[in-house]
């Protein structure tokens, strides 16, 4: 596993568990992995906890069986020649290469992933399609192929562990390990990250409401207007008025606007897009107007955010923020 600064400590854990526990309940060592990091040494996740002893990318061959990047804040940060000429190297010897959360931004600075469907963090998701437009994604826990694999991350890491062991070593071990830590049982890959009860308000309002966010989420570059959004969906623009306000408590200009806001402050964090260019792709024309808007809803500026997004939380309040960033 390749950790990279700022990487996610649950993923890591989750994923390595249970190897671990295969191989107690065998009785023999049929797993073995080794960390690793571009610099060796201590390497710290986005939650604070600290690796402390990795090995570093020079001192390790590049001939595994599995690599898992394990990225989460700033994957643009690590785009490195040395970093990019050891994966593809990996990629030559016939390693299966993935990533977990943000892992795939950094195979696909590397040009690893053409041809190859990728999973990502749901946050992220966004940042990705526009990044990478070529490359195909998927909202899921997990994907599996010949040569690339990746994972959303968090309790997903387990399930793809789970899998891998399935694959090679049969269900009834699969099934043990996951008994021998409390999974509660094996998720499918394609399932998605948000479950659908709960994405994007529930299965228990309209269909209407439902369809009306789904229009939204797909004409976020060029909003609808109110009149067109009730005419998609059979309505008049008061029926639509009221089952947001019944249903999600919010108007349907509300929402919108929300959501289209949201999309931005995805691509302001996780990508170095012109502020500009971000505000046209989700919808606005002027940029003194995405930014009054952006300012009302996150109490904060695009660029301030700029900054201040990219940090993980346990040093936000740090006022000197240059140690973080020279990791990358």
């Amino acid at each position: 596993m390749l950790l990279l600064p700022g990487f996610n400590s649950f993923a890591a854990q989750g994923f390595l568990d249970p190897f671990r526990a295969a191989n107690y309940l065998r009785g023999e060592r049929i797993y073995s992995w080794q960390l690793l990091s571009p610099q060796g040494g201590s390497v710290t996740a986005s939650n604070g906890l600290a690796i402390g002893e990795t090995v570093a990318l020079g001192d390790a061959a590049p001939d595994f069986d599995l690599l898992l990047i394990n990225a989460s804040w700033t994957p643009e940060a690590f785009q490195e020649r040395a970093l990019q000429s050891w994966l593809r190297q990996a990629s030559r010897h016939g390693c299966l290469l993935g990533g977990v959360d943000t892992g795939a931004f950094v195979l696909a600075f590397a040009d690893l992933l053409d041809g190859h469907r990728t999973v990502v963090h749901y946050e992220h998701l966004a940042a990705f399609n526009e990044l990478f437009p070529a490359i195909e994604t998927e909202e899921s826990l997990y994907s599996i192929g010949p040569r690339r694999f990746s994972c959303c991350g968090g309790v997903a890491a387990v399930d793809l562990a789970l899998e891998l062991i399935q694959v090679r070593d049969g269900i009834e071990l699969a099934n043990a390990a996951a008994r021998y830590i409390f999974h509660e049982r094996l998720r499918d890959g394609g399932e998605g990250q948000v479950p659908r009860i709960l994405q994007p308000v529930g299965y228990q309002v309209p269909a209407k409401l439902r369809e009306a966010i789904l229009l939204m989420e797909r004409n976020v570059e060029e909003p609808l207007t109110q009149p067109e959004l009730a005419r998609y969906l059979g309505l008049s623009v008061r029926q639509v008025q009221r089952i947001f306000k019944q249903y999600v408590g919010v108007t349907p200009v509300r929402y919108y606007l929300n959501l289209r806001l949201d999309r931005a402050r995805g691509l302001v964090t996780q990508t170095e897009m012109p502020i500009m260019e971000i505000a046209a792709l989700c919808g606005f024309l002027r940029a003194e107007q995405f930014s009054r808007a952006y300012s009302q809803r996150f109490d904060i500026t695009p660029m301030r955010d700029r900054i201040e997004g990219r940090i993980p939380f346990q040093l936000r309040n740090v006022t000197d923020h240059a140690a973080y960033h020279s990791v990358g």
